[in-house]
């Protein structure tokens, strides 16, 4: 049975970081994504990693968010520096991704953790 399981949300000021980790069991992935989703609005795609450890980024994160993937650990991480209020949400790690589909679309994976919620303070 795969379980996906983050850690490592928590508040912060503006200007702050978090490192956001999933801990995955039951199969390995060389694709996976990070997720987040705010109250009221659609979860959006953050960041993904492909084989080879291509990455991929939305524009409002590029720069400032980095995907990495440790695979003796079977753990994706999500460094997130200069934080911002806009950050604030629960992310999520998916995995399974659906070979074609767009990366940072929730419907490309199959597998999902529960959250880790992050809250950035102006």
């Amino acid at each position: 049975q795969v379980q996906l399981v983050e850690s490592g949300g928590g508040s912060v000021e503006t200007g702050g970081s978090l490192r956001l980790s999933c801990a995955v069991s039951g199969n390995t992935y060389n694709n996976m994504g990070w997720f987040r989703q705010a109250p009221g609005k659609e979860r959006e795609g953050v960041a993904a990693i492909g084989a080879g450890g291509i990455t991929y980024y939305a524009g409002s994160v590029k720069g400032r968010f980095t995907i990495s993937q440790d695979k003796a650990k079977n753990t994706l991480y999500l460094q997130m520096n200069s934080l911002r209020p806009e950050d604030t949400g629960t992310y999520s790690c998916a995995a399974g991704w659906r070979l074609e589909y767009d990366r940072l679309r929730a419907d490309s994976y199959k597998y999902w953790g529960q959250g880790t919620q992050v809250t950035v303070s102006s």
